[in-house]
């Protein structure tokens, strides 16, 4: 099994729409995801044996990133995706320019707290619960909070 990471292309917008449409009941449109790739965040996709398995969007700001959108194709969940991704955003985050202002810092990102599997990951890697936002993610019947965390902690 070969896992590579490269930029998000306009013509892999299908395929990845294809997993989001999977993988959520509330997923992002083509344009959302169009949005960001002319927007300048840092859009990646995640290849198992050059097949997308997985994406990432980061908007930096300042000195930190914050995780837009990061899933794993269903059908490839459980194997350790979704922890090579974040590992490989978490050990580029040095690197990555934050708006012109030098090497960012810190990563947030916003998680279901239904999503168990998600915040066990992020907490064994070192995320930081650091706050909630009321009524962020939509449901069947309303809405539901957000996990706010931070890495490092």
């Amino acid at each position: 099994m070969s896992i590579a990471f490269r930029p998000m292309q306009t013509d892999d917008l299908a395929q990845v729409h294809a997993i989001e449409c999977a993988a959520y009941p509330f997923p992002w449109s083509v344009g959302n995801f169009a949005d960001c790739l002319t927007s300048g965040y840092l859009c990646e996709v995640l290849l198992e044996d050059d097949t997308i398995q997985g994406y990432s969007v980061v908007a930096s700001m300042v000195d930190e990133a914050h995780v837009l959108n990061c899933c794993v194709a269903p059908e490839a969940q459980g194997r350790g995706l979704g922890r090579q991704m974040m590992h490989h955003l978490m050990m580029g985050l040095p690197d990555m320019l934050g708006s012109g202002h030098g090497p960012l810092t810190s990563l947030l990102l916003e998680v279901r707290p239904s999503n168990a599997a998600a915040i066990h990951l992020y907490t064994d890697l070192g995320f930081c619960e650091i706050g909630r936002r009321r009524d962020y993610y939509p449901t069947a019947d309303g809405r539901e909070e957000a996990v706010v965390m931070r890495y490092p902690a």
